[in-house]
């Protein structure tokens, strides 16, 4: 087994780190370990991917797990991974799905926990039993490495060079298992502006890549039913209609037909269709269903950014090749700080219980600290702050009209717009 640690930081502190962090590994007898950092970040992930599997020594490996830096897989993925690859030939990837550490850290992160297990539970395990496709996560994966040659390997052409691998193959004839039970603990983003950047990305690539693989997907040797799925199914539906729909209906056609007294929309478009489809989505994490009211009103919200993020690459505007990383609040290495002081005070003689509850202490005091040096700073989204006088403005023209589902739905919707536009939901860290 050979570990790769792929760094593609400008930070030198960030590079002395994971440097000590390498070496440290090596005094304990595990010189299989390599730390690559790049010079040139072109391509950015996409490219360090390509970099490292571009390696000589890489060649003499069946497979390859990639993980992202916040990413924590138990001692047994591999053997319950690898395993799948065993008498079947024709898979190329393993997919296992991701855990969250912060789940319950705000209300942000609770929402995003809804649509993640929504994908997990439904969209990937339904498309890995019935056709043996799904898009890759980019991460908690294995790849055989002859799947990933033959399909073209890593490019660098769109945001999302893990669905883009994942499509090629697929056209390629490989298949794709999708492991529910294996689990790799991650961490969610908690501030608004963190999770903004990541779905503007997570919307505008699959468009990018649709535009550039349509022509690929048409002639490709697989049958109609599995070309179908993935054109209006895989790219269409979740990515380009339903923030379409959102965005068009809630946000534009319901507010003005206040002002339109000839215009009236029925109750079902405005209560019913989204009520059915957020219970739907709420399914899989039953224990959230006491924030199916705020699910709703924020996915809403969510669909400015979805709607921008679409047209951006669909239309190959400038924003669509716009790359930051997620940025994450490190509490999925929390937990190895009290775990190695407690490893520490073991192997010392005398070490009592009393010492390891004082470690555990000086370690949350000093986490405490940390988060108060973190500035609070809020920033004001325009657009989200321009929907939401519009919406208001809208609920009080309803209520004049005696309108009262459309009055409450309004009202709310414009306050949820408001507390967006004034980066009020999740952490505000600058």
């Amino acid at each position: 087994m050979l570990i790769q640690v792929l760094d593609d930081s400008d930070d030198p502190i960030t590079q002395m780190l994971i440097k000590e962090e390498v070496e440290k590994w090596k005094g304990k007898g595990a010189a299989n370990i390599i730390y690559r950092h790049r010079i040139d970040r072109g391509g950015y992930k996409a490219g360090n991917l390509k970099s490292a599997m571009a390696c000589s020594y890489v060649q003499d490996y069946e497979f390859v797990a990639i993980f992202d830096a916040d990413f924590q897989p138990t001692p047994d993925f591999l053997k319950r991974t690898v395993i799948h690859f065993q008498d079947n030939e024709d898979v190329g990837l393993v997919q296992a799905r991701w855990s969250f550490v912060n789940k319950d850290e705000n209300l942000l992160t609770r929402l995003q926990y809804i649509n993640l297990s929504f994908h997990f539970e439904v969209e990937q395990q339904v498309n890995g039993i019935f056709i043996n496709f799904f898009g890759f996560n980019g991460t908690a994966g294995v790849w055989r490495i002859k799947a990933l040659e033959e399909s073209g390997g890593w490019l660098e052409r769109t945001t999302v060079e893990d669905m883009d691998i994942a499509v090629r193959a697929h056209l390629k004839g490989w298949k794709f298992v999708y492991l529910n039970d294996v689990e790799c603990q991650c961490e969610l983003p908690e501030s608004y502006e963190a999770y903004r950047k990541q779905q503007h990305r997570w919307h505008s690539g699959p468009m990018q890549l649709f535009r550039l693989c349509l022509p690929d997907v048409i002639k490709a040797k697989i049958s109609i039913w599995k070309k179908a799925n993935m054109i209006f199914l895989f790219f269409l539906l979740r990515k380009l209609v339903l923030p379409f729909y959102s965005f068009t209906l809630f946000c534009v056609i319901l507010p003005m037909t206040m002002f339109i007294p000839e215009a009236e929309l029925p109750a079902w478009v405005v209560c019913y269709i989204p009520a059915i489809m957020s219970i739907l989505n709420i399914l899989p994490s039953p224990k959230s269903f006491p924030f199916i009211v705020p699910y709703l009103l924020f996915e809403n919200t969510m669909s400015v950014t979805k709607f921008n993020a679409m047209i951006s690459g669909l239309f190959q505007l400038g924003s669509a090749y716009e790359w930051v990383v997620t940025k994450k609040s490190g509490r999925s290495s929390e937990g190895d700080l009290v775990a190695l002081a407690e490893k520490e005070l073991v192997h010392r003689r005398g070490s009592s219980e009393s010492k390891i509850e004082e470690m555990k202490e000086l370690v949350n005091q000093e986490q405490n600290r940390s988060k108060k040096k973190k500035m609070r700073h809020n920033r004001i989204y325009m657009k989200e702050l321009s929907l939401a006088f519009l919406l208001l403005a809208a609920a009080a023209r309803s209520l004049l009209s005696a309108q009262g589902v459309h009055f409450y739905f309004l009202l709310f919707q414009g306050i949820s717009f408001l507390l967006v536009g004034l980066d009020l939901i999740g952490e505000q860290v600058n």
